[in-house]
């Protein structure tokens, strides 16, 4: 699936990935290939991709949004500082 994560300021990450790992205002999920279509509010905490079966990169995240569409995901977040 493709991974995009986007501040007001640049474009963070983009590309295709296995899954992210998100922080949502009730509690963290996981979005993987061909996910169902939604849109979730995010509350600041720590974001995983996956770029694979076995290695990610991790980012501290300000609150935002998710939209999942179309084996896409669009991460629109406030700011983001990589671990």
């Amino acid at each position: 699936m493709t991974l995009e994560i986007l501040t007001p300021e640049k474009k963070i990450f983009s590309g295709e990935v296995y899954g992210v790992q998100l922080p949502g205002i009730t509690g963290s999920f996981e979005v993987l290939e061909k996910h169902a279509p939604m849109v979730s509010a995010l509350k600041a905490g720590k974001l995983k991709i996956l770029t694979d079966k076995t290695s990610t990169a991790s980012y501290n995240i300000q609150s935002g949004f998710v939209e999942v569409l179309n084996n896409k995901a669009v991460v629109l977040i406030e700011g983001a500082e990589e671990v």
